[in-house]
Formats: structure tokens, C-alpha cells, sequence
């Protein structure tokens, strides 16, 4: 004590000394100690490309709200940061930088030269968003950081993949995957985003071999034509009852191709008559192996035409649909165009238009994996919060299919799969075999693709605290208490670490799974680059501070429902940091002589409480426990609400207008009463407070007098203090009722005097 706050909130002249004081006490740090609850939450792990933006904002907000929240509850209450190594993106960003520095790419250099200037990357700019992480206030446990490539998480995945490998769920096939000709990759099918575009509908003549009229089909690709192995038609149709066993040619190509009959062909929609294509389609290749077509594969991996395109050989694929939709045209085939909307998958990393390409690839059979994460929700062993995710999530696990895990990348977790450079046996192992156990040779060579980021960050609630290794951390923390993520990752991640959790520990790896919204612009448009309506997180904190960033992004949230960045919204936020700093500069100063000692104050038991100290210990329990409620039901922009409307409305706008007049009486032992409650009660509405901005609660705490009984609190801070607690002795109705009473009647005269544009001056008879 002895001091007051500065006459102006400032945050930049406190937020970062208070984050170095908070990590100077170890205020984050979280131990295994049987004698408490234990509190997990792990940090989706951001991008070692990225820097900090609004989704991740809002994200860690709501983790650190409920780790403060648990931390001042009496849990050993862990919050574990780390982030991923983001195989396409940082190969991308890497390989770019190679390009403009050298003249070269990745091919130029050699692998080893290449994940060596990755790592260098990574250790230079990967740690950039961790820091920018605790400008936001992120209360995380820094000491057990973790990245999905440490040595650690390469453990983990190895042993994983090894386990799946011997129980028969992971083998490799030459099947139809997603292929990105941009990034050379194979996706996975919750890598693949559907946009509906402006297309056509291209209605070509396949004539009949006999010479007769054929068969017209429609196509939106015209450039797979190439690829075709049949027309294939319903055996319902009578239309081309007669037509099928027979054959048809190929336009201009003069290519002869059969007419099937299968179930794939919808009569009613087009011409009821479908080319298939089986290299280049998903469904076509199903219809391939039912009736054992050729598979012929048209494109390049970079989507440009090979030689079975003819004289358009080495061109674009769109280059290519142009010209030969011209020529097909010319050459009389062309039979009409619909305009229309077409659904395109594209690459979620890139953007480009993906392809299905038949390629050689490692794959995990879903089936069985995905059966104990389907029982694990309708158990009630994981729970959504809101619980309509619930069937969004079962419905996609029914309808899963097997996950193309290998990727044609160098930046990642290598496959653990070694092949005889002799006879091309392959065999699965945590380390480079001697030698071949088919032939004996000793020249092996490990398998070039990469593992799917998503199959490592699958392992990040189990990984992190040790995992295969039996460590303490994985004993107590296991399974975590809660995934906060964005419901736009429950197919990529939230799935996967359930399925894998199940498999690698028996239990789903979390109790909840908290899914929030996307934070959009005023306008409720998606925050983009396309669009240039992003904002940077940093610059809002350097102008209004990181608490309004904080409080402004949780109020009027619902959970699974998208957020607006409202700048007025961001002002008001301010604004209410700055009543909150000048109400306890109001109180402090009200503590302190003119010496700045502290002032006699009631004791607790020799309390002389008036009405309106009654009413606002009892406004502050109750709202006490509807705040914990809130928060325990993951309403968290409710609970903030609630805290500001107590703060504002009740402490600042009432009971220090109504405590004011005894201040500064001449009745010692009544100002020695009101001085105890001004400061307990701003001690607990602080505490209240601090999960949603820790950094102005925290700096104001200082300036009050040490707690006496926290036993939670060893250094008088904020952080580590107790939680207030309902106490149904603080329920002073009758006094509640007639401080409510007063507040009307003051309210009613506030009002006759604004109608009647009363000087406040005036005196007025009542």
C-alpha cells in the first residue's frame, strides 16, 4: 500500500510487466499433485507459418477464461501450449524462400539439405505466434511446450502407426485418392473443400460403331474424356436397352469404348447416359472395378495433359477443356451447354481445384477405429458443447471411409516403412532394419512420403504427456478436461483425436469438446486475405490493450455460434476497463490517509453493516454462483455479462453513490465498515473478473491490501487466489429489498427530473 493507480488507464504501461511477473512466480505452471483435482486443457497447436489472427484469439480466450477459472478454484490446472509443424504450409513457405534466395527449389538441393533449411526456418520464425500468444495473456505452462515434430511427438507417431500397422489397419494400396496439382500432394477427404461454382454442362455424341446415332452424355470435365473406358447406362432404361454390350466411339479420338449396364446411372438426370472415367472419378472407379474396366489415367501430377491426350500433350487442363471443347465443336459433336452450379472440391491449404488421381498410397482402415469414438459420444463419455455437434459428428463417422494418411512431402513425420533396393520386400519397423527378412540384403531404403499432419496432431492430448512412455503427467492429466477448438476443424482434428485417443489409451482423450464460431467482420463476412478484412489481434491490443481484445471477443458469444468484430463493441470494452480503473482508484484512495497508510478498517466479525452493505455482498454472492454456474456450462459470454453488469450497474453506478456521504462523516467506526466492504467487495467482483482480463484485475490487486486467509495465494497475486464461493449466510433478502425499493424511487425521480429538464442543482419536495 501507500500508493494509488495512475490517474489514467494506460495497459501499455502495466500488460507487459505483469505477464513477466505471472512467469517470474511460475503463476502458470502446473504439477502432478494427488491432492488436487487435476485440469487439462492442451492449445490446438497454431501453425508454425502463422501468426497470431482473430480465430485464434477468440480461441485462446476461452481456454485461458477456463484455466484461471479452474487455477483459482483449487485444481492443479494445466494448460499445455505447442504447435504444429504444418507439412504443405511450411514446405510451401520454405521452398518459396529457397526459390527467391537461391534461383533453386527443393528437388535442386536434395532432401537433406531441404529439412535442414526447414528447421533452421522453424527455429527462426516458429516461434514467433508463442509469442505473440502471451501479448493475448495466454496463461499456458511454457516450460512443457511442445511441437509435433519434437522428439517426442516422432515417438509417439512411430509407435501409433506400428501398433495399427500389426493389427492390420494400416496398409498401402494403389487406389483413387485427392490429389492437389499444386501442392503435389494426396489429401485426405476432410482436406477437400466443396465450393459451388459457375460451371457448364457439356453435352457431347459418342456415335455408334455401326454407324448409328450413339449415345449423347454431359460432362464438366471435358479434359477426362481422354481417361474414358465406357458409357454406362441403367438397366432399367429402355432408352439404350438395346445399346448396352455394344460399343461406341470415342469423338475425334476414334477410340472404341462399350456401353455398360450399372446402378450408378440416375435415368432422370441428363441424358440418364454417364461416361466413366475410372482414373479420374471417385464413383467411376467403383463402376471400373464392378465390371473390370481399363484405368486410364490422362493427367500428369502437376494436372497438365500426357501423351494419351494426343496433340494437347503438355497442356494446362483448362487450356486443354478450352481447346477441345472447340474442337469437339467443330467437328460437329458438340450437341449443347447448360449453364449451371457445380460443386468443385478444392485443396483446404491452396485453393486449387483438386484431382482424383489412382496412385499408390499408405491408408487406415476407419471401420473398426471409428466404432469406440461413435459409443464414446453416445455414452456420454465425450460430450458437445453445443450438443447439436453431436450429430453432425456421428453422422460422419458412419458414413467414414478409409483415410489416405501418406503425403509426397518432405517436411514431416517420415512413414516408417523400409524397402530391399534387391527384391522390393517392404517391411514396417521403429528403426532401419540390418537386413532384408525376405532376401537378406543389407541395401535398404526408407519409404519417401510423409505422414498426414492430422494423423500426428491426432495424438496431441496423449503425446504431449508422454505418450507411449508411462509418465506421471499422462497417469493424472489423462484424459484432458476439455478441447476448445472451432467447429471448422471437428472433421480434420476433434474425430481424429478421439479415434486415436480410443485405440492408444481405451477412452475417448477428453471429457468435453467445446466448439466455437468463426470470428467474421462487421459485415458477418469470413475474415480472408482474398478480402483484405482481416485485423491484426497485435494492433488492436497496442491501441486499446489486450483485456477490451478479450472482453470484446467473449461477450455476446453463444457456443457454436460465429462472432462479429465490431469496433463500437471494442470501445465499449474499453470503456468499461476505464470505469473499472477509476471505481478502484475511487476505492484505494479511500483506504489510504494522506500519507498513503492504510486507514482503520472493520474487521469481519465487529461489522456495523448498513442496508446497502448488505445488498451488495448479497448482489456479489449471488451472482457468484450464477457466474460459476455459467461457467460451468461453457456459457461464457453469459458469465462475462453477468460480471459486468454486477461491476458496472451495481458497484460503481450504486453502491459507491450510496457509500460516498459515510466516507467522509465524522462516524469512525461506520467509515471503517464501509471501507472493509468497498475493498472485500471489489476483491471479489476482481476476482470475478480476472479470467476474462487478467491484466487490469491483476494491477489493481496489487494496490489492495494482502489477502490474510488465501491460502491459495502465497504471493498475494490475483492468479493464484481463491475463487469466490456462494455462502447462503450473505443472502440478506429484507435489505436487498429495500435498497431494490430505493433504487426505483431514486430512478423515478432521476426520470421526473429529465422530463422536465430539472437543473440537478434543484431542490425538489417529495
Amino acid at each position: 500500500m501507500g500508493r494509488n493507480l495512475a490517474k489514467t488507464y494506460d495497459p501499455k504501461s502495466f500488460e507487459d510487466r505483469i505477464y513477466e511477473m505471472w512467469e517470474e512466480h511460475g503463476s502458470f505452471n502446473a504439477e502432478v499433485d494427488r491432492d488436487k483435482k487435476p485440469y487439462c486443457i492442451v492449445m490446438p497447436p497454431p501453425n508454425i507459418t502463422g501468426q497470431l489472427h482473430m480465430g485464434h484469439a477468440l480461441d485462446q480466450t476461452l481456454q485461458d477464461i477456463l484455466i484461471r477459472w479452474r487455477r483459482m478454484q483449487g485444481y492443479s490446472a494445466l494448460w499445455l501450449p505447442g504447435s504444429d509443424h504444418a507439412s504443405i504450409a511450411t514446405e510451401v513457405k520454405v521452398n518459396n524462400a529457397l526459390r527467391e534466395e537461391t534461383g533453386k527449389d527443393k528437388k535442386d538441393i536434395g532432401r537433406e539439405a531441404f529439412l535442414e533449411r526447414a528447421w533452421k526456418w522453424k527455429e527462426e520464425y516458429g516461434g514467433r505466434i508463442t509469442k505473440q500468444c502471451r501479448k493475448l495473456g495466454d496463461s499456458c505452462d511454457w516450460r512443457r511446450e511442445r511441437f509435433t515434430m519434437d522428439e517426442g511427438c516422432n515417438k509417439a507417431v512411430t509407435e501409433l502407426f506400428i501398433r495399427l500397422y500389426d493389427k492390420g489397419m494400416i496398409y498401402k494400396g494403389n487406389r483413387l485418392v485427392n490429389w492437389c496439382p499444386d501442392c503435389m500432394t494426396s489429401l485426405s477427404d476432410a482436406e477437400v473443400e466443396h465450393e459451388d461454382e459457375h460451371g457448364k454442362y457439356w453435352y457431347f455424341r459418342y456415335p455408334a460403331k455401326d454407324g448409328g446415332e450413339g449415345i449423347t452424355v454431359a460432362t464438366s470435365r471435358p479434359e477426362t474424356m481422354f481417361g474414358d473406358a465406357a458409357i454406362a447406362v441403367s438397366p432399367e432404361d429402355d432408352r439404350y436397352r438395346d445399346l448396352v454390350g455394344k460399343t461406341v466411339i470415342l469423338p475425334i479420338l476414334n477410340r472404341e469404348i462399350s456401353v455398360i449396364a450399372d446402378e450408378y446411372p440416375d435415368p432422370d438426370k441428363g441424358t440418364g447416359a454417364v461416361k466413366i472415367t475410372p482414373a479420374h472419378d471417385a464413383n467411376d472407379f467403383l463402376v471400373g472395378q464392378r465390371h473390370n474396366l481399363e484405368i486410364i489415367s490422362c493427367m500428369n501430377d502437376d494436372a497438365t495433359m500426357n501423351e494419351l491426350a494426343g496433340k494437347y500433350e503438355g497442356m494446362d487442363r483448362y487450356e486443354c477443356r478450352k481447346a477441345w471443347v472447340h474442337d469437339l465443336e467443330e467437328g460437329g459433336f458438340l450437341v449443347k451447354i447448360e449453364e449451371l452450379t457445380i460443386p468443385v472440391g478444392k485443396c483446404y491449404r491452396c485453393h486449387n481445384a483438386i484431382e482424383p488421381k489412382l496412385s499408390d498410397q499408405w491408408f487406415v482402415k476407419m471401420e473398426d477405429l471409428a466404432k469406440p469414438a461413435v459409443e464414446a459420444a453416445k455414452s456420454g463419455k465425450l460430450k458437445h458443447v453445443p450438443e447439436r455437434f453431436e450429430k453432425i459428428y456421428l453422422n460422419w463417422l458412419n458414413d467414414i471411409h478409409d483415410w489416405c494418411i501418406s503425403r509426397q512431402l518432405w517436411w514431416g513425420h517420415r512413414i516408417p516403412a523400409y524397402y530391399c533396393d534387391d527384391c522390393g520386400e517392404f517391411v514396417v519397423s521403429r528403426t532401419m532394419p540390418s537386413a532384408c527378412p525376405k532376401c537378406g540384403c543389407t541395401h535398404l531404403h526408407q519409404d519417401e512420403d510423409v505422414l498426414d499432419t492430422w494423423f500426428s496432431s491426432g495424438l496431441w492430448p496423449f503425446s504431449t504427456l508422454g505418450w507411449p512412455d508411462k509418465t506421471p503427467e499422462l497417469d493424472y492429466f489423462y484424459p484432458n478436461s476439455v478441447m476448445v477448438t472451432g467447429y471448422d476443424i471437428l472433421f480434420f482434428w476433434v474425430i481424429r483425436m478421439v479415434f486415436s485417443g480410443c485405440e492408444a489409451m481405451g477412452e475417448p482423450p477428453f471429457e468435453y469438446v467445446f466448439l466455437h464460431g468463426l470470428v467474421r467482420d462487421e459485415q458477418g463476412r469470413k475474415m480472408s486475405k482474398s478480402l483484405g478484412n482481416g485485423i491484426d489481434p497485435l494492433e488492436v491490443i497496442d491501441k486499446v490493450g489486450a483485456d477490451a481484445l478479450r472482453f470484446m471477443l467473449i461477450t455476446g458469444i453463444t457456443p457454436g455460434n460465429d462472432t462479429r468484430f465490431i469496433w463500437d463493441r471494442l470501445e465499449s470494452s474499453r470503456n468499461f476497463a476505464n470505469k473499472l480503473w477509476n471505481a478502484s482508484r475511487f476505492t484505494i484512495m479511500n483506504l489510504l490517509d494522506d500519507e498513503g497508510n492504510l486507514l482503520p478498517m472493520a474487521a469481519s466479525e465487529n461489522l456495523m453493516l448498513r442496508d446497502e452493505d448488505k445488498w451488495i455482498i448479497s448482489r456479489v454472492n449471488e451472482a457468484t454462483a450464477d457466474i460459476t454456474n455459467s461457467l460451468e456450462k461453457f456459457e461464457l459470454g453469459l458469465a462475462g455479462q453477468k460480471v459486468y453488469e454486477l461491476i458496472w450497474d451495481e458497484y460503481c453506478d450504486w453502491y459507491i453513490e450510496l457509500v460516498k456521504a459515510r466516507l467522509w462523516s465524522d462516524d469512525e467506526e461506520d467509515k471503517a465498515t464501509a471501507r472493509f466492504v468497498l475493498q472485500s467487495v471489489l476483491k471479489d467482483l476482481l476476482k470475478l473478473l480476472h479470467p476474462f482480463m487478467p491484466f487490469i484485475t491483476e494491477e489493481i490487486w496489487g494496490y489492495l491490501p494482502a489477502e490474510v486467509d488465501d491460502s491459495n495465494d502465497e504471493d498475494n497475486l490475483l492468479i493464484t487466489s481463491s475463487w469466490p464461493i456462494y455462502d447462503e449466510r450473505k443472502t440478506y433478502s429484507e435489505s436487498v429489498s429495500r435498497i431494490e425499493t430505493a433504487k426505483e424511487i431514486i430512478k423515478a425521480i432521476r426520470n421526473a427530473r429529465t422530463e422536465v429538464d430539472a437543473a440537478p442543482s434543484r431542490k425538489l419536495n417529495l
